[in-house]
């Protein structure tokens, strides 16, 4: 233990600093990875969830192809197979676009499964108040949803934040690569490796103790008024919560004509 520390004391101001610039990196491209996948995966979601046969094969194609072959096969097609038809793309900018493509892939059944946690009574009451199918899915079924959503996302994003280490196999300065260059340097694999484990540690613990709170079943569910019947609530966004349990969409078109959109319940 007394040489760990004095190797350390003798060289963690050479190490750090660097490090934490490529931590930065690293927080960058974990940043830009996941918000493509939160947009491409809400796409994909609804095409998969389409009346039109053709969108729904598309998606379900997609979805498979992407988790059925590696991400770091994934970065290479990018950045080296799209090099050879002539797009050439940065090693930052190919990584980000194959993480968020990787990310869309499982954040599409994250999505799918989230709107389909909520009743479709739900979403027949706000049509039948005179909403479009996609202020429906905007302001009702989607904020509902998105409790469901929010845990499996959090935990997907802090996978990206580790996947993103696969990037260093073409080159990009995030924290891996740099660790990399500085065993080269100084031939310390451990204590080098062991430091960038503690910082990819420092990064995902917040998101993990994020993970944690959002289990919490509080975060939605049934309340009881008093004197009164049990209500289907939400938490999140300008929507009605309408009806009451066991009523059906008829129930619930009627007690949601009660309150004007725009107001929680």
């Amino acid at each position: 233990m007394g040489a760990v520390l004095a190797v350390y004391g003798e060289y963690l101001g050479r190490w750090l600093p660097p490090l934490v610039r490529a931590a930065v990196v690293t927080l960058e491209l974990a940043a830009l990875s996941i918000a493509v996948g939160l947009i491409l995966g809400l796409v994909v979601a609804l095409m998969k969830m389409s009346h039109l046969a053709a969108l729904r094969r598309a998606a379900g194609a997609y979805i498979e192809v992407i988790r059925g072959t590696p991400a770091l096969t994934q970065i290479y097609i990018v950045y080296f197979g799209l090099a050879g038809i002539g797009i050439r793309l940065d090693n930052f900018t190919a990584a980000v676009a194959a993480l968020g493509i990787n990310t869309a892939a499982y954040m599409a059944e994250i999505y799918r499964a989230g709107i389909e946690s909520v009743h479709k009574g739900q979403r027949e009451a706000a049509l039948s108040l005179g909403m479009t199918p996609a202020r429906a899915m905007r302001y009702v079924v989607l904020p509902q949803a998105w409790s469901v959503v929010l845990p499996p996302g959090t935990n997907l994003a802090i996978a990206i934040l580790k996947d993103t280490s696969l990037a260093s196999a073409i080159a990009t300065p995030e924290l891996m690569s740099r660790a990399y260059d500085l065993v080269g340097q100084s031939w310390r694999p451990m204590d080098i490796y062991v430091l960038a484990a503690l910082i990819y540690a420092a990064m995902c613990l917040p998101l993990g103790l994020l993970v944690r709170r959002l289990e919490r079943p509080a975060r939605r569910g049934e309340v009881e008024e008093p004197g009164g019947p049990r209500r289907r609530i939400g938490l999140r966004g300008p929507w009605v919560a309408v009806g009451t349990k066991g009523d059906g969409a008829e129930g619930e078109a009627g007690a949601g004509a009660e309150t004007a959109p725009g107001r929680m319940t």
